[in-house]
Formats: structure tokens, sequence, C-alpha cells
């Protein structure tokens, strides 16, 4: 734990093979970071980017698009989890996510199978299954937290989503409580989207995701299932308008953790505040978005818009890596 007297953790959001073969255990060893995240969008600037995947993928000949990327991740999160077990073995969280397929958002069935199969080819028990919580991956994580699966729940957006989410999550522990979830709740985007419309309408700006965040983290503490945390996405700043660390800064909760890039983490660690902010008051957090509706702010349809903007990146971002791996 970075915090270890309120449990609180800063994971890597960031996967690329040289970092985990020079700068990662550094980051660990000083224990700043305790675990990784990946997405598809971070596997594409990897992959596409970094030399270090050259040889590699020299040996991947005869092999589809899909194939070479899966054998390309999987030697990365199989890295990743290897330096990762020391803090796994002794419950200081340990874990490394990697995404199904963002194709199959809306397929119950495809997503548990493509689950299946890619923990069967990691074999490390530290890995997350990254699963965007639409219906159908509400449907997926039920299933896979009943077998007893790690599940990193991804592109929360609505306290909406993190309710059928937990709902999931705790038909699955009826069946097997043998696993470790995280909810993953999606912040600066809220801002980036919103912040012009609140400033002119003379409302505060960059507060909507910490508030809609404080508000998802409420309802996971209230239901307090086993082995359950609020993991807080998206909290890098884009732009000048933030100090690099105010996503995690605000963000500060008992037993949460936050996923940001390592420019981000390296600013908290050297500047932010780490005293904890949440959670807050549901009396604060209600009157907050009943002045947004009071203001003509239609949550329901930015959630909406997030959610599906959030799944089309994924998907653009994997479609290209496959598009580069055609050759």
């Amino acid at each position: 734990m970075y915090l270890p007297e309120i449990e609180f953790s800063l994971w890597a959001d960031f996967i690329e093979r040289s970092f985990l073969e020079q700068e990662f255990p550094k980051l660990l060893h000083e224990g700043i970071v305790n675990g990784a995240t990946s997405n598809p969008a971070i596997f594409k600037d990897a992959i596409l980017k970094s030399p270090a995947y050259k040889e590699q993928l020299s040996e991947l000949t005869g092999l589809s698009p899909k194939e070479k990327y899966e054998a390309l991740a999987i030697a990365d999160i199989q890295k990743a989890a290897d330096i990762l077990k020391p803090l796994y073995e002794k419950g200081d969280d340990g874990f490394v996510s990697i995404e199904v397929d963002p194709r199959l958002a809306n397929d119950a069935k495809g997503t548990v199978e493509e689950a299946l199969r890619l923990l069967q080819r990691i074999d490390r028990k530290n890995v997350m299954i990254k699963v965007p919580v639409t219906p159908a991956g509400c449907a997926a994580i039920e299933e896979l937290v009943g077998k007893g699966v790690n599940v990193n729940a991804t592109l929360i957006f609505s306290p909406n989503q993190a309710d059928e989410c937990l709902d999931a999550i705790e038909t699955g522990f009826k069946k097997n409580q043998s696993s470790h979830t995280v909810l993953s709740i999606f912040v600066s985007r809220f801002d980036r989207k919103l912040d012009p419309l609140m400033q002119a309408k003379g409302l505060p700006i960059g507060k909507v995701g910490i508030m809609n965040a404080a508000k998802i983290y409420n309802m996971i503490k209230k239901r307090n299932l086993p082995n359950t945390k609020a993991l807080f996405a998206s909290t890098g700043v884009k732009g000048g308008e933030y100090p690099p660390h105010y996503y995690i800064s605000e963000l500060v909760a008992p037993k949460a953790v936050n996923t940001a890039p390592i420019h981000t983490i390296e600013a908290f660690v050297r500047d932010g505040d780490k005293s904890a902010k949440l959670p807050l008051p549901q009396d604060e957090i209600d009157k907050f978005f009943a002045l947004l509706k009071a203001n003509e702010i239609d949550m329901k349809k930015v959630y909406h818009e997030l959610l599906q903007e959030g799944l089309q990146a994924f998907v653009d971002a994997f479609e290209e890596i496959l598009k580069e791996l055609q050759c």
C-alpha cells in the first residue's frame, strides 16, 4: 500500500516491456506502486511505438493479427505478474489487469470464454480480467466471479452501472468468494466534457468527476462485499487547468486504489496532498447533483455518452493494433 494506514494503493496505468524491466521494479521496491493496469489504448501505444517488441514480432510469423497481439500482451502481463508476485503473496494487492477483446462488450458468453482462455494462457494467480460494465459485461462478471476469477470491472461512469455491477459481484460471491474485484470508476473525462458548460453557468469546474466518484465510492463502501474495492481510473490531467496530481489528491480514500499514468503518480508523490478526502457526506454529494439538475445538466445523458465514447475508444485502439499487425 502506498498509504498503509488507510490501505490506499497506487497502481501504474501503464504496461510496456522496457518499463517492466527497468522502472517498474524500482517503483515497487520504493513502495510507490503495488499493482498495474492495462487497456487496449495502453497496449496500442506500447506495441506500435516501442522498439522493445520488434524481436518477438519477428518470431510470430504465420499468426493472425489477434494472435500476434495476444502473444505480445500475454508476455507483458506474465512479466508484470511475476514482478508483482511477492506483493500478492503477502496480501498487498500485487495484481495486474488485462482486458478482454473490447469488441465483446455486448457478448457475455464470448467475454467469459475469452477471459478463461486468456487466464489459462497467462497462468498466473495475480491477474485480473478487465470487463466493461455493460449489461452483457455484468452477466459475464457474475459468472467469472462465481468461478473464482479476479475481475476489474471497467468503464464505470454512472451509479446505475456500479449498482448493477455490485449486484453481479454479490451474486457471483454466493458461488465462490475466492476472487478479488475492483470497480474502475472513470473520473477526469467528466470534467473534460463538462467544464466549459459548468464555467458558462457559473458552477465550479473540476468537480463533477470527483463528486461522481465519491458517490460511487459510498455505494461500494455501503455494500461491504468481500475483497471488493473502488478503483479510481482515468485520473491523468490533460492540459494545465489543474495540478498534474489533482485527481489522485482529491480521491485519497480508505481501502481504495488509484490507477494513473507514471508522470501523474510521480507528481502526487512529489507534491500531492496525502490526507484522506473520502468518504464525503452523502448529503453534500446529493446537494451537488441537485445543483447540476437545477442548472439543466442532464447527467443520464452524460453517463450514456461517456460510456459509449469509452467503449468506442477501446475498440478503435484495438482495431488499430490489429491493422498494424497484419503485415
